[in-house]
């Protein structure tokens, strides 16, 4: 079978240099002397802050990258612009694992058929956005125990109070007449699947962001207990195409889990449902595009249309200036379209493969097994426990 290639694109920017604000981007805390100097240097959009030395665990010549999705919900293009492009753009110059987390997931209740059939096209959808399985490692969490075993170890070292802060879990408890403790836990599972392979890059959305705040907390905390034995990770937040909004309600951004019919266009929609919903898209009271003037709505097409095209502000610019909104609407659609329809073709193809998905899984979660149980090795050597 051909092996699922790069889609075409350029590079891309949000709509007319109109960055975002605020972003931090910190270098790696050092607890104690022990632990080496911090490298820093730029790749793309990323600032990249490591730590190169860790005598007691095993480093490659690349810098470990990880990252993740939970297989719950349909993956979107703003799934595609903010992650799976960037994990493509960043996998031949790092040590790049991406993992399926379903672990996470099941802080609510799923269906166990659907989920495992979720698992299956997360991992698909990961090969054909352009993921090489000989470049990378594609792995489900739950199939590396050491996730769940290093994930207690560090509960018993993280103050409630920290979990209890977490922006994400007092959003979810204000719902809920009652919690699982899953979702307050949630974090702390977040960190040990950081953690266990010593990853130096951790590329992550803003919602996220303060997850990885705790997960640096928790390996300093760890560390200046017990000694020198985690890497602390430093932020990358993508500057590109990291926050595609939702169609149906611009001041969202694009969620898997929100249930608008007309909120997202999933990487399988076929191309009648994505111009229908891209027509549907909320915009603003002007009859046009004006740069000056324009809401929310208009933005996040404009920047979609870039994202995928690669166009330049200039050429953003003289194209769509005036435009009226049936009109930008129809070019984004088809914008969309157009890059969506070969990777569909990709996806068909290696779901259609017998015994693919399950082989690039097992050689993934093979080759980071070692990694993640020498890491728990050495954190139940340093507790006391039983080795």
């Amino acid at each position: 079978m051909d092996q699922a290639r790069l889609l075409p694109l350029g590079p891309s920017a949000n709509a007319l240099s109109r960055k975002r604000e605020g972003h931090q981007h910190h270098t790696p805390i050092q607890p104690r002397e022990a632990i080496a100097a911090v490298d820093q240097f730029f790749h793309g959009d990323f600032e990249i802050a490591y730590d190169k030395g860790l005598s007691s665990l095993p480093l490659t010549m690349k810098t470990r990258v990880f990252s993740g999705m939970q297989p719950s919900g349909n993956l979107h293009i703003g799934n595609y612009l903010g992650a799976l492009k960037n994990w493509v753009r960043i996998q031949n110059d790092y040590e790049c694992i991406f993992c399926i987390v379903d672990l996470h997931a099941i802080t609510l209740y799923q269906d166990p058929a659907e989920l495992r059939a979720r698992i299956r096209e997360m991992a698909a959808l990961y090969l054909a956005a352009g993921i090489d399985p000989q470049q990378c490692s594609i792995m489900v969490q739950s199939a590396v125990a050491a996730h769940a075993e290093l994930a207690w170890m560090l509960t018993c070292v993280t103050p409630v109070g920290w979990l209890e802060r977490m922006t994400q879990y007092k959003a979810k408890a204000a719902k809920q007449e009652s919690v699982g403790d899953g979702i307050l836990q949630y974090p702390v599972l977040m960190a040990a699947d950081i953690l266990l392979y010593q990853a130096g890059i951790v590329p992550v959305g803003e919602d996220q962001a303060q997850h990885l705040e705790l997960t640096r907390d928790i390996a300093q905390r760890f560390n200046s207990v017990y000694g020198d034995t985690f890497v602390v990770p430093g932020t990358s937040l993508p500057s590109v195409g990291a926050r595609i909004m939702g169609l149906d309600d611009p001041t969202q951004k694009m969620s898997k889990s929100a249930e608008g019919t007309n909120h997202a266009v999933a990487l399988l929609d076929p191309p009648d449902r994505i111009r229908k919903t891209i027509m549907r898209a909320t915009t603003d009271s002007q009859p046009a595009v004006d740069l000056n003037n324009a809401g929310p709505g208009v933005l996040n097409l404009l920047a979609i249309y870039q994202a995928f095209g690669g166009a330049s502000d200039e050429e953003m610019k003289a194209r769509f200036i005036g435009m009226r909104y049936g009109e930008l609407k129809k070019q984004v659609a088809e914008m969309v379209i157009a890059h969506l329809e070969p990777f569909q073709q990709r996806f068909r193809q290696i779901t259609a493969e017998p015994g693919y998905l399950a082989g690039v899984l097992r050689a993934g979660a093979e080759r980071v097994a070692p990694i993640a149980n020498r890491t728990v090795q050495v954190v139940k050597e340093r507790m006391g426990l039983y080795t």
